[in-house]
């Protein structure tokens, strides 16, 4: 998901052995990934926990997966939307439509309060477009808007052939920008954990919701749990993924499977995979069954 970093090199002078005097300057490389770092290089690398890839502070890194795919869903939830459908009953949701989800992060500070944490901000932004639905007026059915900041920390640890890569605590905001009946929103702490090993990595996350005092979806937690767990695998261009989630006291759940393979440059194709809850906030206690086909880019 990020590039190798290319070679620093510094200016060197070259001596006349005769006088002393300098004779030249020549550049000499004096940081160069190696070829056992570059091969471990993984998904989580994007959060600049080795010297070789720090970028410094302001700089743009993908944080979830940012695509373009064309979905088709088992069956739409109609049920939030009746309200608002009186003067067009023949308008239905269409289980055609178009997803996109924009993701990214930057780290604000490196090292701070003198100790090994980065403060990161992250953006992600993911909507379901009615592209073809022309009865409806083809409408955006909804938008989710997710804006967070994480503490993170390298770890340097080993634990039965698995490396602990590093540990974080972040707050996260998300909400879908409605008003009325057609609200959504939560705000939650968390703490996470990434590992990994050969190619395999896998982040953790368990959260706390926090209280509000005007709450659309009080039961919001029932189904869309306490944490989650992120995995993925990378060989040869490919990149297998899935993410988690489930309320052992609800039975409530939902799991999301990508694969992503090589096409062009920085862009791959995407099939993406979905059952369960939350696929988007309107459908945080709706259960769907969709799958979608098309782009993922890298950077």
């Amino acid at each position: 998901l990020a590039a190798i970093p290319a070679p620093r090199t510094e200016a060197a002078v070259v001596v006349n052995p005769a006088d002393g005097t300098p004779a030249a300057t020549v550049p000499v490389v004096t940081a160069q990934p190696s070829a056992e770092s570059s091969a471990k290089f993984s998904q989580l690398d994007h959060w600049e926990l080795d010297g070789p890839y720090r970028r410094g502070v302001f700089k743009f890194r993908p944080h979830y997966a940012s695509y373009l795919i064309a979905t088709r869903s088992y069956r739409p939830n109609e049920a939030p939307y009746a309200p608002y459908r009186e003067l067009n009953d023949d308008a239905d949701l269409s289980k055609a439509e178009l997803a996109f989800q924009l993701s990214f992060k930057m780290k604000m500070i490196e090292g701070a309060f003198g100790k090994p944490v980065d403060l990161w901000f992250g953006y992600t932004q993911n909507s379901f477009w009615q592209a073809a639905n022309s009865k409806a007026s083809s409408p955006f059915r909804e938008t989710n808007y997710q804006p967070e900041v994480m503490a993170i920390t390298p770890l340097a640890l080993n634990l039965g052939g698995v490396d602990l890569r590093f540990a974080g605590l972040g707050f996260v905001h998300q909400s879908n920008g409605q008003s009325g009946t057609l609200s959504r929103s939560w705000n939650r702490f968390y703490a996470q954990l990434g590992v990994e090993k050969d190619g395999f990595s896998a982040t953790a996350r368990v959260w706390k919701r926090l209280n509000e005092s005007d709450d659309d979806n009080p039961d919001i937690v029932d189904y869309m749990g306490r944490g989650d767990l992120a995995l993925a695998y990378r060989r040869e261009g490919h990149i297998y993924s899935s993410t988690l989630r489930y309320n052992f006291h609800t039975d409530k759940g939902a799991i999301q499977a990508g694969w992503a393979f090589p096409l062009a440059g920085n862009l791959k194709g995407y099939a993406q995979v979905f059952a369960g809850y939350g696929q988007s906030l309107i459908d945080y206690n709706y259960f769907q069954r969709s799958v979608g086909f098309g782009v993922l880019g890298t950077f």
